[in-house]
């Protein structure tokens, strides 16, 4: 079950950043936490700038510096990241179906 767990979540990371920053834009500090409280499991931080690395460059994510009490990169999901985010959702209730 460990390899399971750890091949849909840690080798996977991707679709539980999508889902987080979907409700709203977050820096990486507080995506880590975010996703720990949500689906309960954490992560190094450097697989978390990995993926966002390989989200922005596929348009899927954006990133803005803001200057609050110190700057901050906050990251936002782009339509194409939503869209598939949604297709995600489908596939995994269509794998679902099959399972049952």
């Amino acid at each position: 079950m460990k390899r399971i767990e750890r091949k849909t979540t840690l080798e996977m990371l991707w679709p539980y950043v999508l889902r987080m920053l979907n409700d709203r834009p977050m820096y990486v500090y507080e995506l880590r936490k975010a996703i720990a409280k949500k689906f309960g499991f954490s992560f190094q931080l450097s697989a978390a700038y990995k993926v966002l690395s390989k989200l922005q460059r596929e348009g899927l994510v954006v990133a803005e510096w803001k200057h609050e009490s110190r700057p901050r990169k906050y990251y936002h999901i782009t339509p194409k990241g939503r869209e598939l985010l949604n297709q995600f959702k489908i596939y995994l209730s269509s794998l679902e179906e099959k399972f049952r």
